[in-house]
């Protein structure tokens, strides 16, 4: 599953969130990191929809 994301603009990493990961205990690979941030920006953008469609 390939996606055009740039990490260059992005605050979190998948090098950062893959440390982040690891310190917690997870046992994650750097492409498993990846798909990871990609799901959270996905429940991010739906979690921002939803509230402002609610104070609409």
């Amino acid at each position: 599953m390939e996606k055009d994301i740039d990490y260059g603009t992005s605050k979190l990493t998948p090098e950062k969130a893959l440390q982040m990961l690891r310190s917690e205990g997870s046992d994650v690979t750097i492409e498993q990191a990846k798909e990871i941030l990609y799901f959270l920006r996905i429940i991010a953008n739906i979690a921002v929809l939803k509230h402002l469609n609610k104070t609409k």
